[in-house]
């Protein structure tokens, strides 16, 4: 606003030097300072160009008709005129400029057409259209020109900021992609190998007639389920600092590695047994780690809550591998807390590789933990 009416200021004094200078055409008996009051409005019409370009364009016709009509047509008062014609197509509603384009256009050929007529001159006529069509129409294409370019340069940054915002959608939701396998991991580590040492400790703790020598396995079991969890938490460790995602299958847990897992729950006191029916074969990656994860889950939950006996059994089909993990239902509760997350975990894993998965108790006295894995086609 306070750039537009210096604007003005200095456009009124540029034209009262170019109305001094004579660059205007009285009419007999016109006095000399008539051809101001229009130019005046015209220039009133800059100062609010921008806050208010319809009273602009009120102003800027406002000045230009009286200044025909009674003062005598003036160069500065047309020259400001286009710019109060530019200021209302630019800043104005866009239906105004379309329909300034129309009303300026044929005005020029009106003009053009009248003063060919009155002259009887057709030279006069393009000459005269040519002139209006400065005057009128110049000014509207230019600001309607500038006005898509400035409309297209703002939808540029609201397409720029929506793509920028789905971006950020999609990098919080690996964000939460990687926590949530990341928390899965811990927990089958985690839970496995302290539950094991929980319920070991525990019986060293309430059992007084044990002797030494008795003392001294379940410790060495205790140790034993400890190296192994310290040794499995620094392998995803370094799995989780690499750059890449290959893994080296020496250090990935596998399904072939489940009797470690059966031994294990056996030292922990849990009368466990494995069967494998079916030909072992090579398994794709994600399917290795998501059959032995779900075993080791279930296994601890055999330990938690089970009656001290389960039953792992893995079968090898033509296009999938499925494990069951049998438990009898212990009589009282667990000594032992639960976060819970057993279950949803499992079920995850069989979930991201495109297998099914079900768990809950059958006739009465049993709990039965299935995954069925496919091992062709993509998850």
């Amino acid at each position: 606003m306070r750039r537009d009416l210096l604007g003005a200021v200095a456009t009124f004094a540029v034209g009262l030097v170019l109305l001094a200078a004579g660059s205007f055409y009285p009419r007999a008996g016109v006095p000399v300072w008539l051809p101001v009051v229009p130019l005046a409005l015209t220039c009133s019409g800059v100062a609010v160009r921008r806050s208010a370009p319809l009273a602009a364009l009120a102003l800027g016709v406002s000045g230009v008709g009286l200044d025909i009509a009674f003062a005598g047509p003036s160069l500065p008062t047309i020259i400001i005129f286009t710019d109060n014609l530019y200021a209302a197509a630019l800043y104005g509603p866009p239906r105004l400029s379309r329909w300034l384009l129309g009303v300026t256009g044929a005005g020029a050929v009106i003009i053009g057409c009248v003063f060919g007529f009155v002259e009887r001159d057709l030279l006069k006529v393009s000459v005269f259209g040519v002139q209006a069509g400065l005057v009128l129409v110049v000014p509207v294409t230019t600001a309607m020109v500038l006005r898509q370019h400035r409309d297209q340069a703002a939808a540029e940054r609201a397409r720029a900021e929506q793509v920028a915002h789905l971006a950020e959608l999609d990098r919080n939701a690996v964000i939460v992609a990687e926590r949530t396998r990341m928390a899965r991991e811990l927990h089958d580590i985690i839970a496995n190998h302290f539950s094991a040492i929980a319920i070991q400790s525990t019986a060293v703790l309430s059992r007084k007639d044990l002797d030494a020598g008795a003392v001294q396995q379940i410790m060495a079991s205790i140790r034993e389920n400890s190296v192994q969890g310290l040794a499995e938490m620094r392998t995803m460790i370094g799995l989780l600092r690499q750059d890449g995602e290959d893994t080296d299958a020496s250090t990935r847990p596998r399904l072939q590695d489940v009797a470690d897992l059966v031994e294990r729950a056996r030292q922990a006191g849990v009368d466990a047994g494995m069967t494998v029916e079916g030909t072992p074969r090579e398994l794709p990656v994600s399917v290795d780690l998501a059959g032995y994860r779900i075993v080791q889950e279930a296994l601890t939950n055999a330990m938690k809550h089970g009656d001290d006996r389960a039953t792992v059994t893995i079968t090898f089909a033509p296009d999938h591998v499925s494990v069951v993990v049998d438990n009898p239902l212990a009589g009282g509760g667990s000594a032992l807390p639960g976060s819970g997350a057993g279950l949803v975990g499992m079920r995850e894993r069989a979930g991201l590789v495109g297998g099914r998965f079900e768990a809950g108790p059958y006739d009465d006295k049993h709990w039965r933990v299935r995954a069925t894995l496919p091992t062709q086609g993509e998850p």
